[in-house]
């Protein structure tokens, strides 16, 4: 089993942690298969604070994507076009079980010593 620990800005941690937003767009995709994400809340949180399952990865044409995936992406069109602008390609983690955690966690509390631009593995 491969974790993942991924930032993701507020506004979208809270519709993925209420069960909102069931897919996360990412322009690149983990080389190993990722079964787990733990949740890295962005300025001005700056906790890791949940997880969820990975249930797969979606890789697909830009249009294509948002057409599979609009009705839980949690963002609007504009914003998913904006973010996907010069390309071809995207991606889709679509998330299952969310586990929101109780004490939100520092980056160093779990061996982090620094903010990971896209991902980062845990294992």
């Amino acid at each position: 089993m491969s974790k993942i620990l991924i930032p993701i800005k507020p506004e979208y941690v809270d519709k993925i942690l209420s069960g909102n937003k069931k897919y996360e767009y990412r322009k690149i995709k983990p080389k190993r298969k990722v079964d787990k994400m733990m949740i890295y809340s962005t300025y001005p949180i700056m906790k890791v604070v949940g997880e969820v399952e990975v249930i797969d990865i979606i890789e697909d044409n830009i249009h294509n994507l948002w057409k599979s995936t609009n009705q839980y992406s949690g963002i609007s069109k504009d914003k998913f076009y904006k973010y996907f602008d010069k390309r071809d390609v995207g991606y889709a983690y679509k998330l299952g079980k969310v586990i929101k955690y109780d004490k939100p966690k520092k980056l160093t509390e779990i061996g982090i010593n620094y903010t990971p631009q896209s991902f980062i593995y845990l294992d």
